[in-house]
């Protein structure tokens, strides 16, 4: 695999609990600027594979690389710092906050100033101005003065992304962002996120497939903790496999 235009990738990552493989084998790359699905039965080992990208989890083998970088042993907090971010870490922070101020304290965070921040809100005017740019990308910015805790769940998940953003990510790695929203707010939630920079790798586990086929560029299909394949949503839309293993069950669901 080539190293020099991936942003992030895996070489035969496996997660075993005693005679349970929740993860075999996962070898995969994604790109600068990738708007990347993970999708798959439940059970087939999503969320466990983002957990051991982002060190929630360590390893039974395999490698995990951030550019060049092996990051396979390096804490959560230090994959953050390199730029890998994950949406629910920071789920339920800052609830009694309005949105702006949370957006900036996380940006505070960042900037090593998070111990003055209230203080001296009124005269960082940098970090108010890219708070509400931030917010403005996200159409947030009517919702600046609310405290979070009031939002709708849709727009709460919106903020989770700010939150994320805040911190200047290479890679988002969201899963489920639409769980628990009402279809029209899934809809707005994608298409918000369909618009953030490409500076920006996205990756996402999605169940809703109308969600997955319409906004991923590139689809990888879990079944069994192993990759069955990857392409793109036209190829995935048009594997027979995946339709006996996943599509059908899921239109079933739906």
């Amino acid at each position: 695999m080539s190293q020099q235009n991936t942003t992030l990738r895996t070489e035969g990552l496996t997660k075993i609990w005693g005679t349970f493989k929740a993860n075999s084998d996962v070898t995969l790359e994604f790109k600068p600027g990738a708007r990347h699905a993970l999708i798959g039965p439940n059970g087939a080992g999503k969320t466990t594979y983002i957990n051991m990208l982002t060190g929630a989890l360590k390893a039974t083998s395999g490698k995990v690389y951030f550019g060049d970088r092996d990051i396979t042993n390096l804490p959560q907090h230090e994959r953050v710092k390199l730029g890998m971010t994950r949406t629910f870490q920071i789920n339920t922070l800052f609830a009694g906050l309005t949105v702006l101020e949370s957006v900036i304290l996380a940006i505070s965070e960042r900037e090593g100033m998070s111990g003055q921040w209230y203080k001296t809100i009124e005269k960082q005017t940098a970090l108010i101005e890219e708070a509400m740019a931030l917010l403005q990308t996200l159409r947030l910015a009517q919702e600046a003065n609310t405290r979070t805790r009031n939002l709708p769940y849709g727009k709460q998940r919106l903020v989770e992304i700010a939150l994320a953003l805040a911190t200047k990510p290479k890679v988002l790695l969201l899963d489920e962002p639409a769980a628990g929203i009402p279809s029209a707010e899934s809809q707005e939630l994608f298409e918000v996120i369909s618009q953030l920079p490409r500076d920006v790798t996205i990756l996402f586990i999605e169940h809703d497939m109308s969600l997955v086929f319409r906004f991923a560029e590139r689809i990888t299909v879990l079944v069994g903790g192993k990759v069955l394949t990857e392409g793109t949503p036209d190829e995935i839309a048009n594997d027979k496999r995946v339709k006996e293993v996943y599509l059908g069950e899921a239109e079933h669901e739906e």
